[in-house]
Formats: C-alpha cells, structure tokens, sequence
C-alpha cells in the first residue's frame, strides 16, 4: 500500500507543476477521495471473501468452469431423467431443513434430445402380473393427479401434465386368456379398478375394434391413461432445484474407491468397495471435478449397465459374486405417429393386442402413436437412434389394420426412437444396493414403465437412504440379491 501511495503523491505533484492551482485542489482532493473509496471497497470485498474462505466454506479463490457440481455432497445422483429427479426430490421431502443433505443431480445429455424419458409413449397402467408393479404404478397415479400438491410452486404456473384418463385396453387370445384372469385378480387384490370383457361386451362398447381371435380382454377403469413426460420432467427438475438440489451436466467417468475383502460361507473371497470419490466429466471440455460423497444412486437408465460396470462389476471369476454381471442393456423401440382421418374417437384408450402391437391417440385430428417390440433375433442396432420404417410396414402395420379395419387407410406423418433400460434377467425394476459395492443403490432395469412408476420408486429409493428400509411399498422382491441369486420374478405383462 506505501508503494501505491508513493506513486500517487508523486503522480499529483507533476499534475500540480502543469495545472492551474485552483484546477488541481479540486480534482486531486478529488480523486484522492475516488482512490481510496475505491482501495476501501476492494479491501472490504477481499475480507469478505477471506472469511467465506474458512473451513467449512465453498468459496474458492480460484475462477471455476460454471456448472461445476460442488466438491462435496451426501448424495450423488447418476442419471437426470424422471427416475432420478424423483429421487432427489423425495430425499429433499424426508430431510426437512433445506440444507440437512446435499443432493447433485448428473445428466449427460443437456439438451435430453435421447433421454428415454421424452422419447418415451407416456403411458401409465396398473395392469401388472406382479403386485409389485401394480402398488408402485397406483401411487405414481395418485402423485400424477395431485401434482401440484407435490411440484407446485408460489407465483408461477399450474403444473398441467396433460393426463388423459382413457385407460389401457389389452386384449387376449384363448392361449393367454387364463393368465389375464389370473392377473386380473391380482389387481383387483391390490386396488387396482380393472373391468374384464367379453368379446360382445368389447364389440358393444369399442365397434371399431374386430374382435377375430379376442377371447377376454380387459380395461382399466381408473388411473390409467397417458401424459406428457416433457412436462413431468421439466416440473420435477424446477422444484427440487428449488429445493436446493444441485443440477450438474457432465457425464460420470469412474469412481475412486477404498476396497476390502469379504469371504463367503463357501470360502470364496471376493472384493468388497466403498465408494469416496465420482469423477464427473464436463461437458465439451478435458476438464472433471472429483466430487466426495457418502451414497451414489445408479438412476443411469439405459447405461446403468455401463456405470456398474466402471466398478468392475461382472468382471470377476466366472462362477463368483463379482462375475455375475449387471442384466441392464438400452434397447431400441420406435414409435410412429400415423394419421388416420377415419380411425377411432375420443374414447379410444391405449389399446394394447396380444400380437404385440400398441396404439393410442396423439391429440386430436386423427393423429395415433403406434409400434411393437421386436422379437428378440430382430433387436435392432443401438448405436444411433435411427428409425427402421420397415419394421412399421411389414411387422406393425399389418397386425395394427387386422385389429382396427380403419387404419388400413393410415399414413406415417413422422417417427422416432428411443431405449427401454432392459432388464434382460427378468424385465423388472432392480431398486436396492449392490453387495459388492456398499454405498451404491440401483433404480434402474424398469424395462419400459420406469416412467410410470417414477413417482413412487422415487419415495421407496429414498426411504432406503434416510430411514434404512422401505416404509410404504415393500419392493424387497426388486433387490439386486435376486440377480446373484439367480432367481427371477417374472412380469407377464411388459408391452
């Protein structure tokens, strides 16, 4: 400061050789006044960044890339589409005070121009073989209708997700009419408002639909139908940033892990990992941020496969604990919007044939979304998200027009892609920890209704966290022990 001092007196009495006298008093007193106002503030400035500077504080002294996630955090949360948001949001909900967890968010995908959840049909239903399934899709109803008591907020906008209450139709053949049955009881035992029949009944009520080969059919009554996931999603992400959770673009590189080893009854030894750090990529940029944590959540959806197994995971000894790997693989479906002027009104619910083909109206106008799984030596190529209009004409549209005569006459007015995250060991959920990694929890593997069932798995993952179990739907049939235990629970009903 003496320097800065010296400087400015010499620098004033040149000034006050050239300048009037009157001219200079005034001016220097001037700027004297300015010099040190401005050196005051920048000092008090520095103080206060100094103390923010302490431990304990965030404050770094070096410039940050912004969109950093923070350097430390309780919760990491892999995965930004409705899965994960759900999560984080009902962690947000049990902890209370706003700052009691530190929850981040990662998505790779900014622009979620391949994120499954906006690619996906929108569809909800209870109509489920697993009761499982049929509770966490009937609390993910009552949260969709209630919305705004969960993601409303002060001064802004109603949260209108566009339900549409049309309910899902499936049809069955005379080969698969008994397991309907048994699953309709099923439903019914749970709550689920479902209403079988007959093919008159069906005829009498949906005329459109040729009945040739329907031998039962069932439709839902209640809580099923379709909404808009961009609108979900976007509701989601709003609130429980504004809750104080920490949304992060970049993608999950690995993790540094502390390793202990474990034996098993048998006398196997196997590694056992905790993980400390995750490495989170940013994006377009060599540049990461190691980020501390206490509990990761593997909400990855299609790539979840991929993350577990950047933790070696499925790369042990064949026969052993570590080299079982994790079933979650992207699978591709392609949807096709088809405009048909003549084709079913406003009562037409989300129809699905035991042909394997789908259909629901796309708003109005004549306007329907429709497609089909492929059989499983058809699974088509996953590394880009091209449509396969082929597959529309030779496998979809001959099945769609036998079911509904009307839609002989449709056209194709545009189309797209997106991935299940396919459970290919029993198509269910996968909702708990991995034993070989004992701070990591799975919600992935949903094999097309993770969207629908969001809601819910959201609650039951985060009761997992703060309370240790689950509180309100047992979901101890999804944990992950099922899969080193090579024992699967089969849904029968996953379009």
């Amino acid at each position: 400061m003496a320097t800065w001092l010296k400087l400015f007196a010499s620098a004033s009495a040149v000034k006050a050789r050239n300048a009037p006298c009157r001219t200079l008093k005034t001016s220097s007193r001037g700027s004297e006044k300015d010099f040190f106002k401005d050196l005051e503030s920048q000092f008090r400035a520095f103080r206060e960044k100094a103390a923010a500077a302490m431990p304990g504080s965030d404050w770094s002294p070096i410039e940050v890339t912004p969109g950093l996630p923070p350097e430390r955090a309780d919760v990491v949360i892999v995965g930004g589409g409705v899965v994960g948001w759900s999560i984080a949001y009902w962690l947000k909900r049990k902890a209370k005070a706003r700052d009691a967890l530190r929850v981040v968010v990662v998505e790779k995908d900014p622009s979620y121009t391949q994120a499954s959840t906006v690619l996906s049909c929108g569809g909800i239903r209870q109509q489920f073989s697993l009761k499982e399934n049929v509770l966490l899709s009937l609390a993910s109803a009552d949260f969709l209708k209630n919305i705004n008591d969960h993601l409303g907020m002060l001064n802004e906008d109603p949260v209108d997700l566009q339900f549409n209450h049309s309910g899902y139709l499936f049809l069955a053949s005379d080969k698969s009419a008994h397991i309907m049955e048994e699953n309709y009881r099923t439903q019914r035992e749970v709550g689920a408002k479902v209403a079988l029949l007959s093919p008159s009944q069906l005829k009498e009520q949906f005329p459109w639909i040729n009945t040739d080969g329907v031998a039962l059919a069932s439709l839902g009554l209640e809580n099923e139908g379709w909404f808009d996931p961009w609108s979900l999603l976007n509701a989601l992400r709003r609130k429980v940033t504004s809750m104080g959770v920490y949304q992060c673009f970049g993608e999950v590189t690995g993790f540094r892990c502390s390793t202990s080893t474990a034996e098993t009854t048998d006398g196997d030894i196997f590694n056992v990992k905790r993980i400390k750090y995750v490495n989170i990529q940013m994006p377009n940029s060599l540049e990461y941020q190691p980020v501390e944590c206490a509990v990761v959540v593997n909400a990855a959806g299609a790539n979840s496969g991929k993350i577990a197994e950047m933790l070696d995971i499925g790369f042990g000894p064949q026969q052993s604990l570590s080299g079982i790997p994790f079933p979650v693989e992207p699978r591709k479906r392609f949807v096709y919007v088809v405009h048909c002027p003549d084709g079913p009104g406003l009562e037409t619910p989300f129809l699905i044939d035991y042909s394997g083909v789908y259909c629901r109206r796309e708003g109005l106008g004549g306007n329907y979304i429709a497609g089909m799984s492929p059989e499983e030596a058809e699974e088509p190529d996953i590394s880009n998200l091209d449509v396969d209009h082929e597959f529309f004409h030779k496998k979809v549209w001959p099945r769609l027009a036998h079911r509904l005569p009307a839609f002989e006459s449709l056209k194709v007015s545009s189309a797209w892609a997106g991935f299940y995250d396919y459970n290919s060991f029993d198509q269910n959920g996968i909702v708990g920890l991995h034993p070989l990694v004992t701070n990591m929890y799975f919600a992935t593997g949903f094999s097309g209704h993770g969207l629908q069932q969001s809601p819910a798995v959201g609650r039951a993952v985060a009761e997992l966290i703060v309370d240790g179990g689950f509180q309100t739907i047992d979901l101890s049939a999804f944990d992950v022990k099922r899969i080193l235990l090579q024992e699967p629970i089969l849904e029968r009903n996953i379009v």
